[in-house]
């Protein structure tokens, strides 16, 4: 077995094997000693077979094996001995002539190769990174306050439709009669939503339910039938209002103060606003911290400049996804690809370079906070810590889900890792102003 290497440039090189009888031979013949010691042939004892016969029915699968076992080997070898960084994985060179897979031939491959270069970089305070801090305002206040109490509010009887009630309907079409249908009137499509505002208890209306809802699934459960069964439906509809409902907000009352904030936590009005200026200051935050993460990423990303093997991830990405994906639509999200690329190697530097480790405790608490937020999607916001554990551990039992956590931990501790090394060009913001940000 022989490797000689081409190097193309520093990104690119250039392997070319050359593999002789002798460096096959012996371990195709092992393959051969195993199929005859399986093979169950009609007229031969199992392990009799002539050799003659293996070969004739395994030959050339046997050699193809072996000859792409060696190769593999090889490679890996190579690249282990050279301690080379390599991106993506080796490919065979493209046009090369057709292999003629006869037993006793010599065999060359070619096959190029991307290098990740080196990442070494230096951090100082001169290093600069803008940390932003959103200022909480009034109306901001006002606005989540109302937000909250619409949230815990109930369904009350209204008098005429506004655009963000419900109605209360029935659907007739000659002996047809679907009742008691509610009707959420943001779901209706705006050319038809105007005839629906401001109905009242007893009117009704000629609707057209094609035009008015123009979701299948939502038509076919109004309407209480299958989805195939709208298809030769008659669209027209008399629809009749049986009653209004609209949405109350909920009262500034001890029982609502604990269903929002948990039992006990806020006693009066003044105590509500202070908790609602805390979860604005709170989200806020979070939110600033993950612009900073973002920045400072853009930010080590630019400042390592590293030059990559861009035609070849090309490649690499068309044929590891196996064709799933044209070479138009690779080039579309390259972009994006290299600077995750470039991310990755960044970030595996700095974790080692600040020996940054990754703790069990690290991926649960991660784990538990993504918990809560969903939680909290639902108008949860006081769940028990032991049901949040248990949503945590389920979630890094899914392989998907861990590796998702595994690596916003790693995101989370690398961004730490450089803070105290840079400095944080603090700048106050309006929450309007910092949601434009590019």
């Amino acid at each position: 077995m022989n490797i000689q290497q081409n190097k193309i440039d520093d990104l690119n090189l250039e392997l070319t094997l050359s593999i002789a009888k002798e460096d096959y031979a012996d371990r195709k013949l092992q393959t051969l000693k195993k199929h005859r010691k399986n093979a169950e042939i009609k007229g031969f004892r199992k392990g009799m077979v002539p050799m003659s016969l293996i070969e004739k029915m395994y030959g050339t699968a046997a050699l193809v094996d072996t000859v792409n076992d060696l190769i593999a080997e090889s490679l890996n070898s190579f690249i282990k001995e050279n301690n080379l960084h390599v991106a993506g994985e080796p490919l065979p060179v493209e046009d090369q002539p057709q292999v003629e897979w006869v037993d006793g031939n010599d065999f060359e491959f070619k096959f190029e190769m991307g290098l990740n270069p080196e990442v070494n970089f230096e951090l100082s305070k001169e290093d600069e990174v803008p940390f932003y801090t959103i200022t909480v305002t009034d109306a901001a206040k006002k606005e989540m306050k109302e937000n909250l109490l619409k949230q815990y509010g109930n369904l009350a009887d209204g008098e005429a439709a506004k655009e963000d009630d419900f109605i209360v309907v029935n659907f007739e079409q000659g002996e047809t009669k679907v009742e008691g249908t509610y009707v959420a009137l943001r779901n209706v499509a705006e050319s038809a939503r105007p005839s629906f505002v401001g109905l009242k208890a007893g009117d009704s209306l000629d609707v057209n339910v094609n035009e008015a809802f123009e979701n299948e699934t939502d038509r076919a459960s109004m309407l209480k039938l299958n989805k195939e069964e709208l298809a030769n439906l008659d669209p027209m509809f008399k629809m009749t209002v049986q009653s209004i409902k609209t949405f109350v907000p909920a009262e500034l009352n001890q029982e609502t103060f604990d269903k929002i904030f948990g039992e006990g936590n806020v006693k009066d009005e003044e105590g509500f606003d202070a908790k609602v200026e805390e979860r604005l200051r709170n989200e806020y935050a979070q939110e600033a911290e993950y612009r900073f993460s973002k920045d400072a990423r853009d930010y080590l990303v630019e400042k390592a400049a590293i030059a990559l093997p861009e035609k070849f991830l090309k490649r690499w990405l068309f044929v590891a996804n196996d064709g799933k994906f044209t070479m138009e639509e690779i080039e579309k999200e390259f972009d994006l690809f290299l600077a995750d690329y470039r991310w990755h190697m960044i970030k595996a530097y700095i974790m080692d370079k600040f020996n940054v480790k990754i703790e069990e405790a690290d991926l649960l608490n991660s784990a538990k906070g993504f918990a809560a937020y969903q939680f909290a999607m639902y108008g949860m916001n006081n769940v028990p810590e032991e049901q949040l554990e248990a949503f945590a551990k389920n979630i890094l039992s899914q392989e998907e889900q861990s590796r998702r956590v595994i690596d916003q931990v790693e995101n989370q501790k690398t961004i730490e890792a450089i803070r105290p090394e840079i400095t944080l060009k603090k700048k106050k913001i309006s929450v309007d102003k910092f949601r434009e940000l590019k």
